[in-house]
């Protein structure tokens, strides 16, 4: 079972930037597509962006011109830049990956909190 393990979450100021990180336990990342979601508090979890084995990457609407996912093989990381935070973006950001479409999104991290400040 793979493990994937959160970091860089914090507290920033609107209009600040954090930059989170996705660890795996093993070397997957060329192999499987990595998912950025994240859950406000009573809200439900959404997806915030994606990078595939291909490295094709897609991030939601919200985010778009903000945030930017990439990959990093070597370290077996997957990243998520953030930039301009607003009040909105704070939430339990997770990581998750899957190796196809049809296929439910598994090995999900521990979550790190990400809160910006108006």
């Amino acid at each position: 079972q793979v493990q994937l393990v959160e970091s860089g979450g914090g507290l920033v100021q609107a209009g600040g930037s954090l930059r989170l990180s996705c660890a795996a336990s093993v070397s997957i990342f060329s192999t499987n597509t990595v998912g950025w979601f994240r859950q406000a508090p009573g809200k439900q979890r959404e997806w915030v962006a994606f990078i595939s084995s291909g490295g094709r990457k897609n991030h939601t609407d919200s985010v778009q011109g903000r945030f930017t996912i990439s990959r990093d093989n070597a370290k077996n990381t997957v990243s998520l830049q953030m930039n301009s935070l607003k009040p909105e973006d704070t939430a339990v950001y997770y990581c998750a990956a899957r190796r196809f479409p049809w296929v439910p999104w598994g090995s999900w991290g521990q979550g790190t909190q990400v809160t910006v400040s108006s």
